[in-house]
């Protein structure tokens, strides 16, 4: 009993709330699960792409997935980009013991299937497993690239919104006050602007662009955070271990950042996976009403769009839904595992 209660004395609570998360079963196989889907979508030139990894020709090697090269150093007749869908091309690649290594879906999101058999949007066949879109394009590349894109989003606009709401949180609760009063006033008024109708009027005006995109939300994407924040400092700025820093002389800036948010990060991460489905979520319902991403990015939203225009092509809607419901899902079991793991009161 005494060795048992020494090693429990010697965890750090970072340890006993990861064991409480690899506890919850659902939450700790849904990060593992998110978390592959993730690293296959940072792959994606390696998985889907229209361009060879590695040609061997006339005894050299050549790497068309990181180089582009002219029909001619193939034995084409034009400077131009090498179609390595050109089966006049490939007769030169793939004889006299030439040979190239494709990834296992020879489509890039950009690239249209001319040899589908089918007018487009072509049903899942041999060439392409999820069909194409209204315009020949492969399906499954346009969800690998369109889900690397909504989570890179979703992760960026989550760390600004935390940022934000940290920094807004933390001076309303340490402060108090006036400080306190006039921001939550600004945040009230702030908060009750249409979101939405500013969304569009600036497309409208601007070129729509992941980089507009971001700062729009960004605008109102950290109050709510920015509440839980400023009720975690005040709650512990009249702790003796505050106080005492006062005493000593430690200036404002240290007391909040290194001693008081330390305390006060358990909603922050709580809510991080919640916060990243409500970003990619926010993504994709913007895509699909036309405000999102410029057309020519693959999206999620702009696949669901195509489905709704094209009811009998089930497989648009279908595999790009079960996608986004599966995403999400995931991320609702981590966000509950995380919440779980956070409470001290469970052993």
């Amino acid at each position: 009993m005494a060795v048992h209660s020494e090693k429990i004395q010697r965890d750090s609570p970072g340890r006993r709330a990861w064991r409480r998360f690899k506890n919850n079963k659902r939450g700790y196989y849904s990060l593992w699960l998110f978390g592959v889907l993730f690293v296959l979508s940072l792959m994606a030139e390696v998985l889907s792409n229209d361009k060879p990894i590695l040609v061997q020709y006339q005894g050299e090697y050549y790497f068309p997935i990181l180089k582009s090269y002219p029909e001619t150093a193939f034995g084409g007749d034009f400077d131009t980009e090498t179609d390595y869908h050109d089966s006049y091309i490939r007769q030169f690649l793939t004889a006299d013991g030439h040979w190239m290594l494709e990834p296992p879906n020879p489509y890039d999101y950009t690239t249209i299937n001319y040899e589908a058999g089918q007018p487009n949007p072509a049903p899942p066949g041999a060439q392409n497993i999820l069909g194409t879109d209204d315009r020949g394009r492969d399906v499954l590349a346009g969800l690998l690239y369109g889900f690397r894109l909504s989570v890179l989003f979703a992760f960026v606009l989550t760390a600004i919104g935390v940022f934000i709401g940290i920094v807004a949180g933390a001076l309303q609760g340490y402060f108090g006050g006036r400080t306190d009063l006039l921001l939550q006033r600004f945040i009230e008024i702030w908060g009750s602007m249409p979101e939405l109708y500013l969304l569009i009027i600036f497309a409208s005006i601007f070129q729509p662009s992941i980089t507009l995109l971001l700062i729009l939300l960004s605008l109102f994407g950290w109050m709510g955070l920015s509440d839980y924040v400023r009720a975690e400092f005040l709650k512990g700025r009249n702790l003796e271990y505050v106080k005492a820093a006062r005493a000593l002389g430690l200036r404002n800036r240290t007391i909040m950042f290194r001693h008081l948010l330390p305390n006060s990060l358990t909603p922050v991460i709580t809510f991080l996976p919640f916060r990243i489905s409500g970003s990619i979520l926010a993504l994709t319902s913007l895509d699909f009403l036309g405000l999102g991403v410029p057309p020519t990015t693959p999206s999620l939203g702009g696949l669901l769009a195509q489905g709704k225009e094209n009811i009998m092509a089930w497989w648009l809607s279908l595999s790009t839904f079960t996608l986004l419901v599966m995403s999400l899902m995931l991320l609702v079991f981590i966000g509950e595992a995380l919440r779980e793991a956070m409470d001290t009161r469970k052993n």
